[in-house]
């Protein structure tokens, strides 16, 4: 069982969506958070209902984790405001829905810093404070990183990289005290999909507070992953049965856009 009470937390999308969702629970075990996204806005509104309302410390760090050198200017706010991380959680993501050369490179390219190269770097800047905390890290993947998912070529991608990655950590860094988690929601009712477009959406969206609920409890048990929900599980598991090919098919059936649907989307949490 891990105490998150006078534990210091990182939340990044922490703004909104699965990150809020964390930040309200955590704060009610007593946790101190630091609180990192883009709106300074949003982040400073949070943070003083979560102090009012639980009585904890919270810091906000207003950064757009896509730029480059992200995670360096992130690390040395922390380290200006006297704090030392001992559990972080990379939840910030975002993901675009439509036919792949339609969807402009740039915002792709982006996707992938956000959800990938943020991802890895934040994990390397804080991994030496989270040792010696031994504290650990949760990675917020998808159930779309068990299988490709057409139509949502690399947000899927960027996703199965997040779970091998964070499977990897969880077995070389399980026997120095760190805990690594990927947790993998399936459709869930944050922001995301309000700029995605709900035809991105597949399956019964399941409550932020619900997959927070879901993650702690792997957390608490030291687990390399863990999928919410028995659908989504399930649906995993069918990509170790059925063929790559047919599990490519069946995506792009189920996930083909109508026509006027095409659209992007961006949060502070990944569905």
């Amino acid at each position: 069982m891990y105490d998150f009470a006078e534990k210091t937390v990182m939340v990044t999308g922490g703004s909104m969506g699965i990150g809020a969702a964390f930040a309200q629970e955590l704060a009610r075990r007593r946790a101190r958070l630091v609180l990192v996204a883009r709106s300074a806005e949003r982040l400073r509104t949070l943070a003083e209902d979560l102090t009012k309302t639980h009585g904890v410390r919270v810091d906000v760090v207003a950064e757009d984790l896509a730029r480059p050198g992200a995670a360096k200017r992130v690390l040395e706010a922390v380290r200006a405001k006297g704090l030392v991380i001992d559990v972080l959680i990379n939840n910030a993501g975002f993901g675009m829905y439509g036919p792949f050369e339609e969807l402009p490179l740039e915002t792709q390219r982006e996707e992938i810093d956000l959800n990938i190269g943020a991802l890895v770097e934040l994990t390397h800047v804080f991994l030496p404070d989270l040792e010696r905390r031994q504290g650990g890290v949760i990675q917020v993947a998808s159930t779309a990183a068990f299988q490709p998912v057409p139509f949502m070529a690399v947000y899927a991608a960027s996703k199965a990289f997040v779970l091998s990655f964070s499977e990897a950590l969880w077995a070389e860094y399980r026997e120095r005290g760190v805990r690594v988690l990927a947790l993998c929601p399936g459709a869930t009712d944050t922001p995301f999909f309000a700029r995605a477009g709900e035809a991105a959406a597949f399956g019964r969206k399941a409550s932020a507070e619900d997959v927070v609920r879901v993650g702690l409890a792997a957390f608490d048990a030291n687990r390399s992953h863990v999928v919410h929900g028995f659908g989504n599980y399930f649906t995993a598991l069918m990509s170790r049965w059925a063929t790559r090919e047919f599990t490519a098919r069946l995506s792009a059936k189920l996930m083909r856009p109508k026509p006027l649907l095409v659209a992007t989307g961006r949060s502070g949490s990944s569905p």
